[in-house]
């Protein structure tokens, strides 16, 4: 088997994946002068989709890595996230973006993920990570005082420390936990169009808008200044629950919106039909560190989508561990590295919690957004009595990232559906169809 094959040596850190997880991990651990090399399986750097967005939590690591104003210049500040029902249309609850800027010090922003990808890439470019493409890593090896991969090809690349950054469906996570993928049944389609094409749609071009309906929902926000306009399609599928292998085509996307308010069923023909996105989580782990192979990102973590917390928890695992690293380094007797092990418990220590707490709370949440019948109603009801200057429901999520457990804050109370009274009003009546209430 071939030794280390790059001609600029061994580096201190392996990152396997060329994501926003694995980039901006690498210009983390990069600028505590650390040489780091990215192995990215594609044959060029870049990211598929559309738009992402990015809560004060990860805004604030942007401005700490000096890259906020160049976010800014490419993304959106929007005024407001608000939240209705896709049936009716009528609000349900709004979040002041612009208070909860004041409030947590850094902006809410939505982006194109490609764009955020490419301040990432471009950060590393210049601070000298080694960003190599085409290299397929198919297995992980711990060895005396480091780790190596193993590539497709038979080469071996090895350092100190390997990061697996290598998404959902990680070769890491496969060969270290064994465990599957977990199917939600929903899949998302997903559109950015010129803004010129839908302002006549009845939309919000300074929010965010979140339609929430039976077994579905809708999202959409300006991005690039405001030029262009995603959508984003949510839908459980009938043949993903019937078990079948063909599941969320399109017309499935277009019978599960056929009673949505006219701005969402504007919208859904403008939907990229030739792709859409099963949407799939893990299990939450307690163990992502395997002796000096530490998982980051999706490989440790995938959430479903509805926190908004993906890439920012991508991004949040890498500033962590160089904030560990760094708080060693400085307590190291001159001329001598801290010790891996020590920087990667601390990571594990505080990170496992807050993911775990994402992962559980997103499925909770998508599960409220999709109710249907008297449920919705309560919901509804709920969220309607809900102050728009309450912030319990996110603090404990857009706070400053927590550096160990104990400055994780606690989380927030759930409110009982059981606990509204909802009247069977004439403006909003139970609808009763064959299958009893919907």
């Amino acid at each position: 088997m071939n030794s280390e094959s790059s001609p600029a040596g061994r580096p201190d850190v392996l990152v396997v994946g060329g994501g926003i997880g694995g980039l901006s991990s690498a210009f983390a651990l990069t600028r505590q002068g650390l040489r780091v090399r990215v192995l990215e399986r594609a044959k060029e750097f870049g990211e598929v989709g559309a738009g992402l967005q990015i809560a004060p939590n990860c805004t604030r690591i942007l401005a700490e890595y000096g890259l906020l104003e160049e976010a800014k210049t490419l993304g959106v500040v929007p005024e407001n996230m608000v939240m209705r029902d896709a049936l009716d249309s009528r609000e349900l609850t709004r979040l002041d973006l612009r208070d909860l800027e004041r409030r947590y010090g850094f902006p809410y922003m939505v982006i194109h993920r490609s764009d955020l990808h490419g301040i990432f890439l471009r950060a590393c470019e210049r601070a000298g990570v080694e960003l190599l493409t085409d290299q397929t890593v198919v297995g992980y090896e711990n060895t005396e005082g480091g780790a190596r991969v193993l590539l497709e090809d038979g080469r071996v690349e090895s350092a100190p420390l390997v990061i697996a950054a290598d998404g959902l469906h990680s070769v890491a996570r496969r060969q270290l936990i064994g465990d599957d993928v977990v199917s939600s049944s929903y899949v998302a389609y997903r559109a950015a169009v010129p803004i010129e094409q839908v302002r006549d749609n009845g939309i919000a071009e300074q929010d965010v808008t979140v339609y929430v309906g039976p077994h579905c929902h809708f999202v959409q926000y300006a991005l690039r200044g405001g030029d262009m306009f995603n959508q984003v399609a949510v839908f459980e599928s009938p043949k993903a629950m019937a078990g079948q292998e063909d599941w969320g085509t399109p017309d499935e996307l277009d019978a599960a919106f056929e009673a949505t308010c006219d701005t969402v069923r504007k919208g859904i023909p403008l939907m990229w039909r030739d792709r859409w996105w099963r949407m799939y989580d893990r299990d939450p782990i307690e163990t992502w560190v395997h002796g000096r192979i530490a998982l980051l990102g999706d490989a440790a973590h995938p959430p479903l989508q509805y926190m908004a917390q993906g890439a920012i928890m991508a991004i949040e695992d890498g500033w962590v561990l160089a904030r560990q690293y760094a708080r060693l380094a400085e307590a190291a007797p001159a001329g001598t590295r801290p010790d891996w092990d020590a920087a990667l418990t601390a990571y594990e220590a505080v990170r496992v919690e807050h993911c775990a707490r994402v992962q559980t709370t997103a499925r909770a949440w998508g599960e409220l957004w999709h109710l249907v019948g008297e449920p919705r109603l309560q919901r509804n009801a709920i969220m309607r009595a809900r102050d728009t200057y309450d912030y319990s429901f996110t603090d404990w999520v857009y706070g400053p990232t927590a550096l160990t457990p104990d400055e994780e804050p606690a989380m927030f109370t759930p409110i009982p559906l059981s606990s509204a009274v909802v009247e069977n009003s004439g403006d909003e009546p139970l609808m009763v169809t064959a299958s009893g209430t919907a």
